[in-house]
């Protein structure tokens, strides 16, 4: 078939919990996405994919983070698992520049870690909620090649669900977003928006993400006040500052003159909070941010005692048209109708992807953190330190939310604005 179509992607990233829903033309029950084989994989393996996940979080974050007026959040877990189940696709040129910009390791390595890290992410009997999942869309009639199929499952959990986008656009949009709407508790709507599928789309994938983890050690509702948080210098609003006087706690730490590191645990102590808050403002450590420079902070940490904790409530979302910035960073070809390469999905039709979209949402209050991304890549035919040790947050600052284990980056982002 000579016909070119358009390769549909759209990526939507919220905070929300995850329920139960029925099983209405979806690949899996929304709250139980399946296991999948990580047999091969080994710590180093594991390290590998780790690695990756976190230079392609730091080449998103210098992108997105250009505005320094706007808060920021996103998952570059769930943005590297979707892309991954594209990357799998791929050949050729189009799969050169999507593994160099992804930093994606041999796919020997990259699968079977890749399934070690979803099966962690998915394990039951935790005291905090963490989830992950992936699904593939198909056009009913369409022939996907079986190899592919395969793999997505074997390592990524991607159950394939048929719907028909030539006859039933719209009731094919709805479907994928309602089975969105389910694994993150309603918070986010429309995921994909009215237009971006149409009759030419063959293959959605999804993933969605979430996590809610309570702190370990909590802050006091009746400690919060409304205080001054100093966007710049001259730009000064009133917000709502969580306070927490720890007597016995030990927090890692570090104070590396440019900025204060901080890590807040979650009951369990598998997931942590990591605040970056800069001595002056963000444009003093952001443009030299990378992977490395953070691990080597990180490397300073130890625990300590700190006498006052000050951390702003806040609660936003953002929304990012993606395609642009993944061309920058190399991946142009795979949006090129005229030169994208995905034979390694369909011998018979061609296919690229016209665009991404990037939707968020994240929540910080007293009792912790609510997070989580959803991915859908559709798929068509062709200041001066105080006398004691306090940590106060009342200048904008970066976080993340990271498997402490591994450092494994799950969320990232920017607070400039508590209350935007």
């Amino acid at each position: 078939m000579n016909s070119k179509y358009t390769l549909v992607g759209i990526i939507v990233l919220m905070a929300a919990l995850v329920t139960a829903g029925a099983l209405f033309l979806y690949p899996y029950q929304s709250d139980n996405p399946p296991q999948v084989n990580d047999t091969d994989s080994t710590l180093q393996g594991i390290q590998n994919v780790v690695d990756a996940n976190n230079k392609f979080a730091f080449d998103i974050y210098a992108q997105l983070n250009k505005d320094e007026e706007k808060n920021a959040f996103y998952s570059p877990y769930s943005l590297s698992t979707a892309l991954a189940m594209t990357y799998e696709g791929a050949r050729g040129q189009t799969a050169d520049e999507m593994k160099a910009a992804l930093y994606f390791p041999e796919n020997s390595i990259l699968k079977p870690n890749s399934a070690s890290i979803y099966n962690t992410l998915n394990k039951k009997d935790k005291p905090y909620t963490l989830s992950t999942g992936n699904a593939l869309w198909v056009q009913k009639d369409s022939r996907l090649i079986e190899d592919y199929k395969v793999s997505v499952e074997k390592y990524y959990g991607g159950k394939a669900a048929n719907l028909d986008f030539i006859k039933e656009t719209e009731k094919s949009r709805q479907t994928i977003n309602t089975f969105i709407e389910e694994q993150t508790n309603k918070k986010i709507k429309d995921l994909i928006p009215a237009g971006a599928l149409d009759a030419n789309t063959r293959l959605v994938l999804t993933n969605a993400i979430y996590f809610k983890g309570t702190w370990e050690w909590e802050f006091d509702k009746g400690d919060t006040k409304e205080e001054d948080f100093k966007i710049t210098p001259n730009n000064v609003v009133k917000t709502h500052l969580m306070q927490m006087n720890p007597e016995k706690a030990r927090f890692n730490y570090v104070d590396i003159g440019e900025a204060q590191l901080l890590e807040l645990p979650y009951k369990g102590n598998d997931i942590s909070m990591l605040i970056i808050l800069p001595s002056e403002n963000l444009a003093s450590i952001e443009p030299s941010l990378s992977i490395e420079k953070l691990n080597g902070w990180k490397s300073q940490m130890q625990e300590t005692s700190l006498d006052t904790i000050y951390l702003p409530k806040f609660e936003f979302d953002t929304k990012y048209l993606m395609t642009d910035t993944l061309k920058a960073l190399g991946m142009s070809t795979a949006f090129n109708p005229d030169l994208a390469d995905f034979s390694g999905m369909s011998e018979e039709e061609r296919l690229y992807i016209s665009s991404v979209i990037h939707q968020a949402y994240v929540k910080v209050d007293e009792q912790g953190t609510e997070a989580a991304a959803a991915t859908a890549v559709g798929v068509g035919m062709t200041t001066v330190a105080p006398p004691k040790k306090i940590f106060r947050a009342d200048h904008p600052f970066i976080f993340i939310i990271q498997q402490k284990e591994t450092g494994n980056i799950l969320f990232i982002g920017r607070v400039t604005d508590p209350n935007k």
